[in-house]
Order: structure tokens, then sequence, then C-alpha cells
């Protein structure tokens, strides 16, 4: 298998284009490196031309663009470090993108960094990664887009690799090569004193490695920035003396100066994602045995206490699960209402150990549960999950998907022995359900499963988490490999491992595309979010060739929780809105034990007035651009006028080096931090500006082509010509900027639509389409029994049509019902059949009205994502200049005619 990219997605390029935007009149960095004897090789460093008021405009700008609230300031970090020539005082920049889990956020970043290069010259990044998760998923993701780089950037040289301390002849090549080097590190390799990239060595005769990677001034690119906030991970970055911080996460702590966002509404909106849905486990009328759960450890100045879920009885006489908090000396007796609590008095609550202590002996750790039959609850989830697995993947055969399975667990030990629970119950119902599904009758339950955990180790007091691949076997280490580093062979039919089982090392940095089920053996109160585990297996699914599958009945994730659904579904909510407010929420998860089926009504398809409907809408459609050239250059000229375009200065860095006294060689012994900045206007021979754009708006995504005349006209016209012949470079980057976008506008405003000899079949609706009851309005009117919604505005409006008497039938669009437009296919929504009436409601006589409706929760165009707006106007054309065919965009109802 080999992963496909596409490099026209548009949420990426509008993620990558707002770093671009950032620089706006940044100098292209340009190295020439030269050697003489006694002078030698300088440092290769990074460079950034604009100061902090320059910045904060650009800042604001692309703020502007991207929709989100400006900034009214940078924000700056401060910090004190050491170098090779004493203390120095640093301040950098730090920008956020925020993007949803499974949405490409590694494929931007990493794109983002070549196109640095591409526009700037910049040439030094680190990657910097919390943990080996994570750093696995980075090296995986460089070494899957390197064809794809290659095509997209006409075969740029770049380097990559993961800092190794035993290896430190890598970062003499971060620091001296003048090609693109990007360098991948865990915050732990360089966050404390006694790490060897502080230390002097002889392998680097006598330099401290930080100190050369500091002379590059790299840029770096914090990959889940919220678990780098300590101050001591602040002091750690800092001390790398970074051009920049650019941080990528879904669930930032601290969203420094916010440049992109791509919420989990948008994603779910665009279909970027796969759809969740949650199957609940839990004993239900069970209240007559003491259960216990440990929620919550909370130390706040002198006072710790302990959030434990119990049996409570009710002033309404009735037993429910209510979480209380409790103290050191509290009877749980008193909390409940409850006898049966009598020997549970908290003796000791431990937050360094995560357990709290009751007077008879017993011992409740974080996450665990007593008296709710575990072993029960536990079986019930693992057999469903195997069997869905197994149904998902025989619906998924003919696509050539493979399907794998997560299961979070509670305890390593119930694993990790052979005897261990949660394996023995695996073990156990894989072997009595795979007869039913008999693909799977010859599969080894043994070979089918693979685990990944992190060791854990108790420092000060503390529980860290250590990476690594437990046991150390050879066995342990294949599961790792397959799992960390080679995704391609997880993903083939070819290896039988399908079950995957970890603890906590999966949350962050690691998911898989084909992740159709995630288990939450885990309990409720386990530390990982459910966004966090939800996100393992969001990223759309890919077929055998390695090509991403779009069909949202394929593409969803079941997660099989152990809580009851309404619980489940409140926490990811709430979890969402905390970070977006009401409005960023997506359609809350669907109950996976609820399902409908909605029925084509083939009555309603042999209706005279449904066949009028199809015969209309069904026809294909090519277009034809018209483009106001003149309109154009006036609107190109007007922005590019306004535009500054600073000259081009070089800076010069020396490095003293001698020859070896062993070796025949020249030795690096002091990097000098010296430098000058020369203005350089005049100074070279000018390039063929005409060329450069042409150039850019080819290389650029998506492919951008304009005559020449037209650029010699734009460039004709500009007021400032001094600007552009001064850095011809600079002037090129900012008009092809301007230049694409306005003229997407125009290829829309001129588009015209003509019937070709290509239609949709009557007969490709389908005779049945499953989906949730949660998302499913039953109907009278619809071409089906019951209509599918994806949004509020869309429920409302089946609704107020349902309560209509002038409707005869509609139809939602089915997704493969597309227009082609120069900015993506688009579907519209609905298909409608009308009869007009007078004010009395009475039936007029004429003919009946076929309509198309795009519905969205605003009337003005504006503000709705350029793309969008660009469809819904060619969706336009398409129905009412080519087929004659009513369009528009409504609100509601009401708004029909």
């Amino acid at each position: 298998m080999e992963f496909r990219f596409d490099p026209n997605q548009e949420y990426q390029i509008r993620a990558i284009d707002s770093v671009i935007g950032l620089l706006h009149g940044q100098n292209r960095i340009e190295v020439d490196l030269s050697f003489e004897l006694g002078a030698g090789f300088a440092a290769v460093p990074n460079r950034l031309d604009l100061d902090e008021e320059r910045l904060l405009k650009n800042l604001q700008a692309v703020q502007a663009q991207t929709g989100i609230e400006p900034d009214e300031t940078l924000q700056l970090i401060d910090e004190t470090i050491e170098t090779a020539n004493g203390s120095k005082a640093v301040r950098f920049p730090n920008f956020s993108i925020e993007m949803e889990t499974g949405t490409g956020k590694t494929y931007v970043y990493l794109r983002t960094a070549l196109e640095l290069f591409r526009n700037y010259g910049m040439r030094k990044f680190i990657v910097v990664v919390p943990s080996v998760a994570i750093r696995e998923g980075v090296l995986k993701a460089l070494k899957i887009t390197e064809k794809h780089f290659a095509e997209l950037f006409g075969n740029t040289p770049y380097r990559y690799y993961v800092y190794d301390s035993s290896s430190l002849s890598q970062v003499r090549q971060f620091t001296l090569s003048n090609s693109v080097e990007i360098m991948v590190m865990t915050i732990d390799s360089f966050n404390k004193a006694t790490n060897v990239i502080r230390q002097s060595t002889d392998r680097l005769q006598g330099e401290t490695p930080i100190y050369l990677v500091q002379a590059t001034r790299p840029i770096l690119i914090l990959d889940e920035p919220q678990n780098m906030e300590s101050e001591l991970r602040v002091k750690a970055l800092s001390a790398l003396d970074p051009l920049l911080a650019l941080r990528y996460s879904a669930t930032h702590r601290n969203p420094y100066n916010l440049i992109y966002r791509l919420t989990p509404y948008d994603a779910y909106r665009q279909g970027l994602v796969k759809r969740i849905e949650v199957a609940s486990v839990v004993r239900e009328d069970d209240v007559s045995q003491v259960f216990l759960r440990l929620d919550n450890i909370s130390t706040q100045k002198n006072t710790i206490t302990a959030r434990i879920a119990v049996h409570k009885l009710m002033k309404s006489g009735v037993v429910k699960e209510q979480v209380v908090t409790v103290r050191p000396g509290d009877s749980l007796e008193e909390k409940t209402n409850r006898p049966e609590y009598a020997p549970f008095v908290v003796d000791e609550i431990n937050p360094s150990q995560g357990v709290v202590v009751f007077a008879n002996g017993i011992e409740l750790g974080l996450g665990e549960s007593q008296g709710a039959d575990k072993e029960a609850i536990f079986e019930v989830q693992i057999r469903y999950t195997v069997e869905e697995h197994f149904r998902k993947q025989r619906k998924c055969k003919d696509d050539e998907i493979k399907v794998l399975t997560l299961f979070f667990i509670d305890r390593v030990d119930n694993y990790a022995p052979s005897d261990g629970l949660i394996r023995k119950l695996f073990l156990k119902n894989f072997d009595e359900l795979k007869h039913t599904y008999t693909e799977w009758k010859d599969s080894d339950a043994e070979k089918v499963q693979a685990a990944y955990f992190a060791e854990k180790r108790h420092r000060g007091g503390v529980v860290e988490s250590i990476d690594s691949f437990t046991g150390k076997t050879k066995e342990d280490e294949a599961a790792y490999n397959l799992i960390m580093r080679d995704k391609e062979r997880l993903l083939s039919f070819d290896e039988p491992v399908s079950f995957i089982f970890s603890h906590s090392a999966l949350r962050e940095g690691w998911d898989n595309p084909n992740v159709f089920q995630i288990c939450t053996l885990n309990q409720t109160a386990s530390e990982i979010k459910k966004r966090q585990e939800v996100g393992r297996g969001v990223r759309l699914a890919v077929e055998q060739s390695g090509e991403r599958i779009h069909d949202e009945r394929v593409n969803v994730l079941t997660v099989v929780a152990n809580e009851s659904y309404e619980k489940y579904v409140e926490k990811l909510q709430q979890e969402i809105e905390d970070e977006y407010g009401k409005d960023g929420l997506p359609p809350k998860p669907a109950n996976a034990r609820k399902r409908e089926v909605a029925k084509l009504r083939k009555e309603f398809i042999l209706r005279p007035e449904f066949k009028e409907l199809w015969e209309k809408i069904k026809h294909k459609t090519r277009y034809t651009v018209n483009i106001d050239t003149q309109k154009l250059i006036g609107e190109v000229v007007g922005e590019l006028d306004k535009v500054e375009v600073k000259p081009p200065r070089i800076a010069i860095t020396k490095a003293h080096v001698q020859a070896g006294k062993e070796e025949d060689v020249f030795q690096a012994l002091q990097m000098s931090a010296a430098k000058s900045v020369q203005d350089l206007s005049g100074r070279f021979p000018l390039p063929n500006l005409l060329e450069v754009m042409s150039n850019l708006m080819e290389h650029s995504t998506p492919p951008t082509r304009i005559s020449r005349r037209t650029l010699l006209e734009i460039f004709k016209c500009i007021s400032n010509k001094t600007e552009a012949t001064n850095n011809p470079h600079g002037f090129a980057t900012a008009a092809v900027q301007i230049i694409k976008d306005k003229l997407a506008d125009h290829l829309v405003k001129g588009i015209q639509y003509y019937k070709i000899n290509e239609w949709y079949e009557m007969t490709q609706l389908d005779t049945e389409i499953e989906n949730w009851m949660d998302y499913m309005v039953p109907t009278a009117r619809a071409v089906y029994d019951h209509v599918v919604y994806e949004s509020e505005t869309e429920k409302n409006f089946v609704e107020g049509l349902e309560q209509r008497d002038d409707v005869k039938l509609y139809l939602k669009l089915p997704s493969w019902f597309k227009v082609l437009t120069p900015v993506g296919e688009y579907n519209p929504d609905w298909a409608i059949v009308m009869e007009e009436r007078d004010e009395h409601g009475q039936p007029t006589g004429k003919p009946l009205l076929y309509l198309i409706r795009e519905t969205k929760d605003t009337h003005k165009l504006d503000d709705l994502r350029s793309d969008e707006r660009r469809k819904i106007q060619c969706g336009g054309q398409h129905f009412k200049g080519a087929l004659d065919v009513d369009y528009k965009v409504v609100t509601s109802a009401s708004e029909l005619p």
C-alpha cells in the first residue's frame, strides 16, 4: 500500500497560507557558503527581517481573513538563556494553528515548512513532540510524504531525522547544511541540564550541541503544545533560541495568537472526519450491592478531596448513581444515606499514588471501581466490539478496506499476562464468534491482536510515563514496529493483526484511518479525555491502494463505552463546548444501539411529478468562464498598491576554524554570532519578473494559470514599480497571492454552464439508507419514509416541509448528486415539488413548481467560507442558467413560494 495525498484540500491550504501570510514582506534568504583557510564555514541561520510592529499587522490581517477576532498584541515568550557567549535575553513570537484531530495536522505543518523555504528561504526546522508515540507518527508522516512533496515542490532537497544524543554529527549537519533540515526532538531530550545536548563534547571538538543549534535560529514546530506549558518546558524551548514557534493542536490549552481554526463542527460539516456513534454497556437496576468508583483526586492549598461515584438514596426514595466529594474522615454511609456503606470511612487520600484508602482496608485506585461486576461488563463490551468488527469487516470487504479495532484498557496487568482478565475474555469471545462469521473461522485469536503500552516509573513521589514497548521481547518489539511505524502493513489484508490494545500511550499523536471501533475498557474517570479517545479513529478510511474513502456510510466510528449513552455524549459534547462554545458544537454522536432504515417509497418515484422533477434536474453540465480581464487587473493593482515590499538584505555570519592536529581536516572551534546587514537594492541583475510570477503561479496549490500579457499589464499599472524592481521575488509572492484570490471570485462570477449528454439515473437512488434514529425525521411527503439530517437547520427545514400542504413531495439529494465547479464538487441540498396556492390556501391550477433549495443558517453569503460561497454561486448558475430550474438559498421552509 502507498498512501495517497490530495494537495488541493482547501482547508489545509488555508492553514498553510495563514502561516505564509504572517511573514508577508519578509525577504527571501539566499545563502552562499564559501570556504577559506582560516575563515571556515559559518552556521546557516534562519533570519526574520520583520519587526514586531509589522508582524502584528500581518497577524491581524491573517486573523481577519480566517474569521478570527484580531489580537491587539503579539504573545511573545521572554527568557534568559545560556549561549556560547554567555547569558542572552531571547524573545520570540508564538502562533497557533488549531485543527481537529484526523484532518492532517502533521501533513499541514510539514508542507508549511517546505512552503516557508520556497517563499522565504527558511531552512532550519525543529519539530518538538511530547512523547515517543507522537515522534513515531511524525517520522512516519515524513516518510510517506516524500514522493508527494517531491512532486509538489519540484524535488526541493530536504533532510529529516530524529535527534539522537549518540549521533551528534546530526547536530553539525543541522547547523552547517545549506539544505532544508527537519529535526524531530522529544521535549525530554533537551529540557534538563543533564541532557547530552547541553554538555560540551569531544565529539564536536569541545562544542556544546545546543549552542550550535542556537546559531541557526530554528523555527520550532510544536506538536501538541498543550503538553509543553510548564515553566521547565517553556524554558527548554527558549533554550533553542528560536526565530518563532508554530503551535499545532486540536486542543490548545493556551492559544497563543491563533491564526487558523478548524473546529469539530467545521470538520463534521465538511465531511473531513468519520461520524461517531456510541454503544453503551452498563448494568442497570443493580443497586443492592455497594458500588464505588474513584473519579478524581484534587489538591487545593492545604485541602485534599476526592470525588467518588456511589449509589445514593435520593429524597424521592430512588437509588441513583451520584458523585460525592469526600475528605479524610468522611463516612460514605452519611454521604449515601445507606447503611450498606457503613464500613467505608475515608482513612487516607493519597494524590501521588492516586488512591483512596478506607478504614476497612480497601484501596480504590483512580479510575477503578468496585461492586459493578466489572468482569461481566467487560465481557459484554468485548463481545459486542468483536462482533461489530466482524460485521463491519464483512460490509467493507468489497471496498477493499481492512477494519481495525482499538481497545483502551484499565490496567496493563489485565492484559499483559497470559491469564489477564481482558486477554482471556477477548480470546474466549473471539473464538466463539468466529464460527458465526465463517470468513474468520480459521483465524487464530492470538495472532489477530497486538499491544502497545507506556511503562510507568515512580520518581520523587510522582508517576512518570516512559513510552516504550512493555517486556522488550522480540514479540513486543515486532508489535511496536507494526503499530507505530508500519501503518501500511497494518492496513494490509496480508497482516493478520486487526485488534490493538493500549492503556494511555496512544491517547495523542497516534491514529489510524481504519480504526472503526474503539472499546473503552478503562473506567469513566480515566485521565484520557473523550475527545482524545475518539480522536484515534476519526480519520477517514483508506482502501488497499491508499486512496481515501469519502462515503459517509462507510466512515462511521463506533465507541463501545462502559457508561450510559447519555453520560458519554454529555461529557464529549461538554468538552467541545468548553473549547468552542455552543456555536462550535457538531451534532451529538448517535446511539449505536438505535438504528433505523429509511426506505424508498417506490410509489413516489412513479408519480408523474417526481419523474418531471428528475427530468429537470438530472442533467450533468460543463462550464466555461468569461473573465473581465481589465476589471481583474484593476482589482489586483488596487490591492498591490497597498502592499509594502521591503528591499532584500543579506546577513553575513562568520565562524573561526583551524586545521585539526591529528587528522587532516578542518575543525570548527568557535561559532561567532557577529553579523552585519546590507541593503542589496540595485546591486544584482534583475530576474525576469514575469518568469518568476508565472513559476510561482504554476507551482502554487492548486496551480493557477494566467497569461503573461495580463501579468505584464498588472506590472505596468502599479504605481510604485521601485518596490518590484528592488525585491522582485517579494513582489511576485505578494502579487500571486492577490491574483489567486481575485481570480477565484472572477471565475465564479463569469461562469456559464452548458447541458451535456450525460445525466444521473433515477435507478441510482438507494432503496434503503441505514442511519441512526437520532438523526432521522419520519416523513409523509418525502421520497423516503425518513429523512437523514445533518444540522438543526436541516431538521427544522424538514419539519417545516412536512407542515405545508402545498408541498407535493421532496428529496434530500444524495451525496453522489454533484455539480462540477472551479473550486470543487458541489452537492446541493433539496429538490422540491410544490403546487401554487392563492391567498385562501386554494390551488391555483397553475403548473407545479420544481425547486432546488440550499439550506443555510444565514442569507448573507459573505458570512460563509469562501469556498462554500463560491460553490453556491456556481450551483445557482448550473440550475438556473443551464437547466432552467428555480434555485435559492433559504433558512427555513417558510421562505418557499
